[in-house]
């Protein structure tokens, strides 16, 4: 690894060291801070880990942030501003996350049942050719091959090839329940979840097993949720954000399920106006959706330096990029989203995500039109990131 810092989310092992094990760095210090004096000790370890920060200046921080607190889909949070869903694997990943100043935090993504994870390696470091080190939805190079291998360097672009795995329900139900009750004063559990097609299901099986989820997700005593839509469901990277009339059919049968807990849909990058105009329209037109949390990843062709495939395995040439190279399309998508918010005069959130590596970034998003921002690459290698956003503000 060409740079010292630990990420909280180990790349050099398999997602179920991770799961089992994790988190590490910064993450796995604060959870010690925690179980050994919760009363008093975790503010001074989170001094310690912001490097040059004194006590007196997070607890500053957190005086200020208490001052200001906002509101994000009826809930209060001291700042909006978190890790989506991804490396927060389980309850002790969000209670870490919370403890470091991350207001909001997506619990990994959740299935109605087991499901595996693609095989290891899953993260690699992502060297786009343009001299920002940034990725253009549409270019030759996603398709040509991006160099992809294992020199982690800032600012950081990383693969996510993962599969979206998950514990069975009689798992990850109670360790949801206690990421939930874990959150501090100001902060809040957005549980991520989607439905999973199996071999000879039909279209009604599908949005069935995403009511089933909705379902599960609820019995947590969870106050809102997330959709996923952005990751491949249906084999040759198509997405099911593409469909929007399929996505309006399941959140309406999901909105059914979970009442008023307001629903956000996790969406990729949609390049067409057009299409992003009728996916609002199919889901927060018609009163299903609250909130629309984008961008997920840009998927490209990731080569080594021979150009062979860098990721092993049949049907992983390509993988989702995030971090540093995805700033610009996720910025994009959060100004469309915001225009035709206006446009129609709907009242939905909009989380901004992707390449949120500095305080910038942060504000760069809000001011495009985000009413919350996450980072999840950029949180992984800077465990300190809320802090730094609050200390900025």
């Amino acid at each position: 690894m060409s740079q010292g810092f630990a990420p909280f989310y180990d790349v050099n092992r398999t997602y179920e060291d991770n799961y089992l094990q994790g988190p590490f760095g910064a993450f796995a210090e604060v959870l010690r801070a925690d179980a050994s004096d919760s009363a008093g000790s975790v503010t001074s370890v989170v001094a310690e880990v912001a490097s040059d920060s004194s006590s007196s200046e997070v607890q500053g921080v957190q005086t200020i942030q208490a001052a200001q607190a906002q509101e994000f889909l009826g809930f209060r949070v001291n700042l909006p501003f978190g890790i989506p869903a991804g490396p927060l694997l389980n309850e002790r990943f969000t209670t870490a996350a919370f403890r470091m100043g991350f207001d909001l935090a997506v619990y990994k993504t959740v299935r109605s049942r087991a499901w595996g994870c693609n095989a290891f390696p899953n993260v690699l470091a992502v060297h786009p050719r343009n001299a920002d080190g940034s990725l253009v939805p549409g270019s030759a190079e996603l398709d040509e091959g991006v160099l992809a291998d294992t020199r982690y360097e800032l600012p950081i672009s990383i693969s996510n090839s993962f599969g979206v795995p998950s514990r069975d329900p009689d798992e990850w139900q109670p360790d949801m329940q206690k990421a939930i009750a874990a959150a501090g004063d100001g902060q809040l559990l957005v549980p991520s979840f989607q439905g999973s097609r199996v071999e000879g299901m039909d279209r009604e099986a599908y949005i069935a097993d995403h009511v089933t989820t909705a379902h599960l997700v609820a019995e947590t005593g969870a106050g809102l949720m997330e959709m996923n839509t952005s990751c491949p469901n249906e084999g040759h990277n198509r997405l099911l954000c593409h469909d929007p009339h399929l996505v309006g059919e399941i959140t309406e049968a999901v909105k059914n399920e979970i009442g008023d807990r307001p629903l956000i849909v996790k969406l990729a990058y949609i390049p067409n106006d057009a299409d992003l105009e009728i996916m609002v329209k199919e889901t927060a037109g018609h009163g299903a959706v609250q909130g629309f949390s984008t961008i997920n990843t840009i998927s490209a062709k990731l080569v080594d330096a021979n150009g062979n495939q860098a990721l092993p395995g049949a049907g992983r040439d390509r993988s989702g990029v995030c971090g540093n190279a995805i700033r610009g399309a996720g910025l994009d998508m959060v100004g469309r989203l915001n225009a035709i918010r206006e446009k129609l005069g709907l009242d939905f959130a909009i989380v901004g995500v992707g390449g949120v590596i500095r305080p910038e970034d942060y504000k760069a998003y809000r001011e495009a039109g985000a009413n919350a921002v996450m980072s999840a690459t950029g949180a992984m290698w800077n465990a300190r990131l809320a802090q730094d956003i609050k200390a900025a503000l």
